[in-house]
Formats: structure tokens, C-alpha cells, sequence
């Protein structure tokens, strides 16, 4: 058990708390026969890869890096295969690089997969073809197709080893040199509609392109240049199902590895794990939730006195929070005061999503309610939740205007009160999706039934992120040459 806060701790304390959000099984046996299983399967990431992220976030936190964190609104099953994943891969490794070379700062990578399975609902039921049937919770939940939507407990094994086939083909990419994506032919840019914008795009990769290869031609192939080759890509999703997330929440000595923590995509020699359980005192180690990296709490589920608060405030990974308009600034405070009871920079990351129209009446009260305490967040923009609006098509979509426009505002909030925007978290996908309007392939709303794939949020398509991480080193790159 941790102490953490006034009450004890421990994986299960959660269960004495009401809950949001929860999935009701027909069979409780099924259900903790499949618990029971995950509960002895392997850990899918490390403790020392989380152990690396906190100080990565710690570094966000506090102005020397800046979080990008983007993916899918909610996986599914299917997007289990090796171009989906090269896909994400290809488009956060490539808007990394452009914010690095517009903000002069490390990137911190999470990519939301390899676990983003579960969807919370407004309504546990809805209605398709005029009949009332149960809402899809997420492919781990139930399925997309209405006929088949009964919770069904087996999903979570299936949820487990889709993750876990994810990670490892992440893994593999990575040592195989695949984020050394900084190869002039990668970067096309022919989607850019507007010449003066493929300009300034173009000005930025030569840019890149020239110093990389500046860097070769001194024979700089050292850790800097290593650094561009492999990178480190953590894995998150929405903490949604506690029952699944307490079966691979771990305990591990407080002295499993003091040595610098290794990149999720780099090897190293194999070593034991911690000792089996009922070896470790309380007092010796900390639990860790080995599902993913970074883990968060959506919108509906951060009741103070709930379930997922009671659940996040024991375990040792970085966690965050979604922060909209429904939040009072007292409320912030008093989640980061159970969340961070030790005042550690970067230990909670602060996910605001109140749309475009809204940001400049909310923003301001939350960041001063903060800055009135010792907590120091990460401070990141989601800029698609509350942007999400329905074409005249039918479709649901969001306007890349809104977006890089509730970015933008942000900035300039956070600079305006003496604070600092550290991150961005997106719904992206690498595919050459038509489901958001806008960008610099112009789509306009008679475009999204082309390719309209998504089945859950609208998706900023490959085109669409890269146009965002433009935008952005842009806003820093003018910031730098004003001496701001």
C-alpha cells in the first residue's frame, strides 16, 4: 500500500468510491475470471520508461521541453496492423522535428494508442435504424456493430494483446531506425493548395534539411545526431475501466533501477523483474499502472470525491486531466492538491479543451488559480474536443480554423498572465482521412463524405497535423525574432 493523501492507498481503495462511466456485465464470473488473467500476464511498458517521462514532463513543466501528444479518438481492433501504425508513427515523428526546429526546445512524444480502446458516453443507450440499443463503449467494451453490443468481458483479453502487439511493433520500428525520418523525400508537401503557404513550408524543411545535412558533412554523427535516429514514443490512453487498470497496476521496488532510465525504443540487456509481490513491504515500493506510460482522466470521470481520482491519486505514472468549461477554478485546485500532494513539477498535466469561442472566458481563472499554489503543471491545449460542430452534410467535423485558433489563443493567454503553453494534444490520424474542414488542402464540407472513416470523433488528417506543427514552429519562430 502507498499513503498517499489523508486516507491509505491501494490498487482496490477505488472500488469504495461512486463511479462514472461504468460497464455493467451480465456475468460477474466471466468478468473476474478475465481480471484474473490479465493480473498475471506480463507488463506492457516498464517502470523505467515511466520513470524517464516524469522527468521528460518535469522538463515541460517547467519551459525546457514541450509535450505533443496526439492519435486516434478511439482505437479499434482492426487498427492493429503495421500501416496504421507507421502511419501515426510517421506523422508525430514528423510534426515533432518542425515544432523542434520552430521552438528550440526537446519534444516530448505520446502517441494515443496501444490502449485507447474504451469511449466514454453521454447516454448509455441510442438509437440506430429507429431501434433503442446499448451505446459502443470502445472495442474493448462492445462492438460498433449494433448487433452486437453486449458488454462482453472477453474484450478485455482482446484489448490486452492488441496492446501489447501494438507496443512491440513500436518497439521494433523504432530499433530498426525508423524515426530517422528526416530524409528530404519523406516530406511532401504537394497537398499544399495555397502557393505562399507551400512557400513557407518549403523554407522550413530546407531549413532542416540543410542543418541535418550540415551536421554530416562536420562528421556531428553523435549523440545529437543518434537522437534524430531513435527517439522515445510513449504509449497512453484514457484510464476508463478501473477493473482492467487495477489488474495491471504493479508494484516495484523504489529501487528497481537507479541507473538512467532506457528509451522505450532502445534495448537493453534482459533483467529480472521485481520480486514477486508478497515479497515487497509497503513501505519499499511503489505502484505503477503498466498498462501505458501516461494514462488521463476524461471530462465526465474527475468527480473529487469518484472512483477514477481515488484510483489515479496512487499510482506513480504522470497523469492528466481534461479541463473544460464545466470545471470551477477552485475545483482545479482542489484535484491537483489530491492528484500532487508533493508538489512535483510536471506530475499532473492539465488537458484544456473548452473550444475556440470559450477559451478566453475560462483560461485565465484556471491559470491564475493555479499560479495562487505550488503546483506546476504541464499546461496542454486539446484543441479538437471543443471545436466539434455537424456539416451541412450530416457529418460531425471540426474546423481546422477553430483549432489552430484555440491553440493560438492559448499562447497568448499564457504568455499574457506570465505563464507558458507546454503542449498540444490532438486527434490525428496518419491516414489521408476526410473528416475535419479546412487546412491547407482547403476541404471544405462537401469534401468529408470522400473518405469518411471515423467511427467515434472527427480526426485531423496527416495533411491537416503536419499543417498544425507548421502553424505552430511559426508562432515561435516570429516569438524568437521579436526577442520574446
Amino acid at each position: 500500500m502507498s499513503s498517499v493523501g489523508s486516507e491509505q492507498w491501494t490498487p482496490d481503495s477505488w472500488k469504495a468510491k461512486p463511479i462514472k462511466q461504468d460497464v455493467v456485465y451480465d456475468d460477474p464470473a466471466e468478468l473476474e475470471a478475465v481480471l484474473a488473467r490479465v493480473a498475471t500476464l506480463p507488463p506492457l511498458v516498464a517502470a523505467p520508461e515511466i520513470d524517464r517521462l516524469r522527468a521528460q514532463l518535469r522538463d515541460a513543466a517547467e519551459g525546457r521541453a514541450f509535450l505533443l501528444q496526439g492519435g486516434d479518438c478511439a482505437e479499434c481492433f482492426d487498427y492493429c496492423n503495421p500501416e496504421a501504425i507507421e502511419d501515426k508513427l510517421k506523422i508525430l515523428l514528423q510534426m515533432s522535428l518542425v515544432l523542434i526546429w520552430g521552438m528550440r526546445l526537446p519534444i516530448v512524444r505520446i502517441a494515443r494508442m496501444a490502449g485507447q480502446y474504451a469511449k466514454p458516453r453521454s447516454s448509455p443507450f441510442e438509437v440506430v435504424n429507429g431501434e433503442r440499443i446499448m451505446s459502443y463503449r470502445g472495442d474493448n467494451v462492445n462492438s460498433i456493430d449494433p448487433a452486437h453490443r453486449r458488454p462482453d468481458p472477453q474484450r478485455l483479453l482482446s484489448a490486452y494483446f492488441h496492446s501489447a502487439s501494438t507496443i512491440n511493433y513500436v518497439r521494433l520500428l523504432l530499433d530498426s531506425g525508423f524515426a530517422d525520418i528526416h530524409k528530404p523525400e519523406a516530406w511532401d508537401l504537394g497537398h499544399v493548395r495555397n502557393g505562399e503557404i507551400r512557400r513557407e513550408y518549403q523554407t522550413i524543411v530546407n531549413h532542416l534539411t540543410d542543418a541535418l545535412g550540415f551536421m554530416g558533412v562536420i562528421g556531428a554523427a553523435d549523440s545529437r545526431v543518434q537522437a534524430l535516429n531513435t527517439v522515445d514514443i510513449y504509449s497512453s490512453h484514457e484510464a476508463l475501466l478501473l477493473d482492467y487498470e487495477q489488474a495491471l497496476t504493479r508494484p516495484v521496488s523504489k529501487s528497481h533501477d537507479q541507473s538512467p532510465p532506457v528509451s522505450p525504443g532502445r534495448r537493453r540487456p534482459y533483467e529480472p523483474s521485481t520480486p514477486p509481490r508478497k515479497q515487497l513491504a509497503p513501505e519499499l515500493c511503489d505502484w505503477y499502472n503498466l498498462s501505458a506510460h501516461f494514462i488521463w482522466i476524461g471530462d465526465r470521470t474527475r468527480q473529487l470525491n469518484g472512483a477514477h481520482i481515488e484510483y489515479f491519486r496512487g499510482v506513480h505514472n504522470p497523469v492528466g486531466v481534461k479541463v473544460g468549461p464545466t470545471m470551477e477554478a477552485d475545483e482545479l485546485v482542489r484535484v491537483l492538491d489530491i492528484l500532487d500532494p508533493l508538489f512535483e513539477p510536471g506530475r499532473v498535466t492539465l488537458i484544456t479543451r473548452y473550444g475556440a469561442g470559450k477559451i478566453a472566458d475560462f483560461l485565465p481563472a484556471h491559470i491564475k488559480a493555479v499560479q495562487a499554489t505550488e503546483h506546476r503543471p504541464v499546461w496542454c491545449c486539446d484543441p479538437c474536443h471543443g471545436n466539434t460542430t455537424t456539416a451541412p452534410t450530416g457529418h460531425k467535423t471540426r474546423s481546422f480554423d477553430a483549432i489552430i485558433g484555440e491553440i493560438t489563443s492559448s499562447i497568448t493567454i499564457h504568455r499574457g498572465l506570465g505563464s507558458r503553453l507546454s503542449g498540444v494534444h490532438l486527434e490525428l490520424t496518419g491516414e489521408h482521412v476526410t473528416e475535419c474542414t479546412g487546412g491547407s488542402q482547403e476541404l471544405a464540407p462537401s469534401d468529408l463524405p470522400s473518405n469518411y472513416q471515423t467511427f467515434c470523433d472527427p480526426r485531423l488528417n496527416y495533411e491537416q497535423s503536419l499543417d498544425i506543427a507548421f502553424k505552430i514552429a511559426k508562432v515561435y519562430e516570429r516569438e524568437r525574432e521579436c526577442g520574446q
